[in-house]
């Protein structure tokens, strides 16, 4: 057991080391774009229900999206991670490392690992979902007792404590590199799916071996629930499969657009600031009043360095009072940060991290991606 954690804090060093170097490339536009069938072989076939292997599915609508891509996007590489039924690995571990390989090897500047979701408790639940890198409130509130039972072996184990801690703090760095690019276009897949009349659950993160090992952007999309039969019944069929794939090959075009665009510093017209960074989940909770009483940390004016909360990032300038920053309007301080979306929008001046996380959940009654980040001198600083 200790052999195997060392093996992993080794990697996880190696990890921390090369994202900051790697992630100044997230910037200067999309150039290849990994597409991973989850799944594969008779040792892995994923799901199964009335017959059908969610391997199949998956197959079959990353085939379809890749052909998509290469024939409107010219300009993108597409590599895959399987084209056939295959496992990758003979264990799952080696499976789901040589995926991240192949992305990595090829230089991807976005990974989309394809799946197909299930409940078999609750037949009725329905809906396509998109997942990043990160710690869902379940695992934290849990500490990792009780993860999600669907993708329960592809997720990390936790329950080591020098692990989790190393897990912590990549997932912090990963904030600063990749995490609002992944978040960015997980939004945009859940939105392109709500326009395709598909039912939509929200963005979730979560703690997937696949996404902690890819170097790049990263996103794990879960179609719809096979367990309910008339997703099920549709995710099978062709029209379901051309549908999916026009569906994800649109997210990927408005995404890609948005990208290039950015890095080529051309802003994009028609859009109101921030909506490439903010871009809106389909269902959002209602507004909450923001904490008071447990601010204890908060200063007037705003000192030049601590710790506080980052609501959004943007490639523009907002002015604190705008309508998008909901009750914390006039309340944000804006930071410059690394990345195209270089304008950080954060709530609150704490002077320590502990106090900032105190204070973290009711922000996140608005703004669930919110998270804790340090600043020095009007600078986002890791």
């Amino acid at each position: 057991m200790k052999r195997v954690v060392g093996c992993v804090l080794i990697f996880v060093f190696l990890v921390l080391a090369l994202v900051p170097a790697s992630a100044q490339n997230a910037g200067a536009g999309v150039r290849v774009i990994v597409i991973d069938a989850g799944h594969g072989g008779s040792a892995f076939p994923g799901a199964v229900y009335g017959g059908v292997k969610e391997k199949d599915i998956n197959l079959a609508v990353a085939l379809k999206l890749g052909a998509l891509i290469e024939r409107e996007l010219p300009s993108v590489k597409v590599v895959y991670t399987r084209t056939t039924d295959k496992a990758l690995g003979k264990s799952l571990n080696e499976d789901l490392t040589a995926r991240a390989d192949i992305a990595n090897k090829a230089g991807g500047d976005f990974f989309i690992s394809i799946h197909a979701n299930a409940a078999p408790k609750a037949t009725s639940v329905q809906g396509a979902e998109t997942i990043i890198m990160g710690e869902s409130e379940k695992e934290t509130r849990y500490n990792e007792s009780a993860l999600y039972d669907n993708n329960k072996e592809e997720s990390i184990d936790m329950s080591d404590e020098n692990t989790a801690a190393m897990v912590r703090a990549y997932i912090q760095n990963l904030q600063f590199t990749y995490g609002e690019y992944s978040e960015m276009m997980a939004r945009i897949m859940q939105s392109h799916y709500q326009k395709g009349g598909r039912a939509v659950r929200s963005v979730k993160r979560q703690l997937l071996k696949v996404l902690y090992a890819t170097d790049m952007p990263s996103v794990l999309t879960e179609l719809g629930f096979m367990s309910n039969k008339s997703e099920l019944a549709y995710m099978n069929s062709e029209k379901g499969q051309n549908a999916y794939a026009r569906m994800l090959c649109d997210a990927v075009k408005e995404y890609v657009g948005h990208i290039n665009r950015l890095s080529g510093g051309v802003a994009e017209q028609g859009v109101a600031p921030a909506a490439v960074a903010n871009v809106e989940a389909p269902k959002q909770e209602p507004a909450q009043s923001p904490a008071t009483k447990s601010e204890e940390a908060m200063a007037e004016p705003k000192s030049k360095s601590g710790y506080a909360i980052q609501l959004l990032a943007s490639d523009k300038k907002i002015k604190s009072s705008d309508k998008q920053f909901k009750e914390y309007r006039s309340k944000v301080e804006c930071y410059q940060g690394s990345g195209v979306l270089k304008y950080k929008y954060c709530y609150g001046n704490f002077e320590t991290r502990e106090q900032a996380q105190r204070n973290l959940a009711a922000v996140r009654k608005s703004f669930k991606d919110a998270f804790v980040v340090r600043y020095s001198n009007g600078a986002i600083v890791k």
